[in-house]
């Protein structure tokens, strides 16, 4: 019998959690959570985590199942969801992927390298480089260790230019040799379902999630993780403009204000990756009866 991954995806306040959940009830399947961040247990608040009723309605993996302290990435993510992934096929035909990480995704659906995990120690010279000397210094260093990488690289992007840097660093070898395997062939079929909406209403969509989790407590849990700042995991949105607000740099009405405004902006982000998907279906959130309807007929096809 043919096998199946749904891929459930869209932009950050869409409605994945709640279409996900409704579809793989109507599948009788489980949910595999491609959320780079949701994985945390420490940041329920500011992950928008689905609540203990939503988890008990259908059974997810990796919600909150690592710490932050964990050195975390897409290559070990795409070891172990496809191990949970291929289990769960065991007894079903098909699994949801649902979340908006399109590194996670793409990891699953076509592999990534295997490439070392960053080495902290050399994260925290680059980034002290990066605070004293500016973005124009780690540019002229990738460029004489990596000059491939260096002409393909968003050379305004400090996050990917120091993490090209400290995979080269910590190798000896450019961190663009370990981006150039083929992709990889699954066992089962993929099919990739995207979640959007008109711009204004997205935008009000996050605004209210953002009002929802100040509500919740999302100053308090960002005050609790404040000492854990510098790690990789809490430099999202959400923390890194709270922490802003707690180093006195900003208001806490001006650090609420850009959360949402960052928000919108990284939904803009991840609908133009997605868009770039010749693969993706589009939906809107409310339209579950045609998404189940597409699925059955995509699958009766094959």
């Amino acid at each position: 019998m043919q096998k199946y991954l749904i891929v459930l995806t869209g932009p950050t306040g869409i409605g994945k959690t709640k279409t996900g959940i409704q579809t793989a009830q109507h599948f009788n399947t489980e949910i595999v959570s491609a959320d780079s961040r949701q994985i945390y247990k420490e940041m329920a608040i500011g992950t928008a985590v689905p609540d203990i009723t939503e988890l008990n309605i259908v059974k997810h993996h990796f919600i909150q199942t690592h710490s932050v302290h964990e050195v975390y990435n897409a290559s070990r993510y795409e070891n172990e969801a496809l191990k949970v992934i291929n289990s769960v096929l065991e007894t079903r035909n098909l699994v949801l992927l649902v979340g908006g990480s399109m590194l996670y995704i793409d990891a699953v659906c076509q592999g990534i390298d295997i490439m070392p995990d960053a080495d902290p120690e050399i994260r925290k010279v680059l980034t002290g480089k990066f605070e004293n000397e500016g973005l124009e210094s780690l540019r002229f260093q990738l460029k004489k260790m990596d000059p491939v990488y260096f002409n393909s690289v968003d050379l305004k992007n400090p996050k990917r230019i120091i993490h090209a840097l400290e995979i080269s660093i910590q190798t000896g070898k450019p961190y663009s040799s370990f981006l150039s395997n083929p992709k990889k062939i699954r066992p089962f079929s993929i099919i990739k379902i995207g979640l959007n909406c008109d711009r204004e209403k997205l935008h009000n969509r996050i605004n209210f999630r953002i009002d929802q989790m100040i509500d919740a407590g999302l100053e308090n849990e960002a005050r609790n993780l404040y000492h854990l700042k510098y790690l990789n995991a809490l430099n999202t949105v959400g923390y890194r403009e709270l922490f802003a607000f707690f180093d006195g740099k900003t208001t806490r009405e001006k650090a609420i204000e850009l959360i949402k405004r960052n928000s919108r902006r990284y939904a803009r982000k991840q609908l133009t990756w997605f868009r770039n998907e010749n693969e993706m279906n589009w939906f809107e959130p409310e339209q579950l009866s045609e998404i189940i309807a597409f699925i059955k007929t995509r699958i009766s096809e094959q």
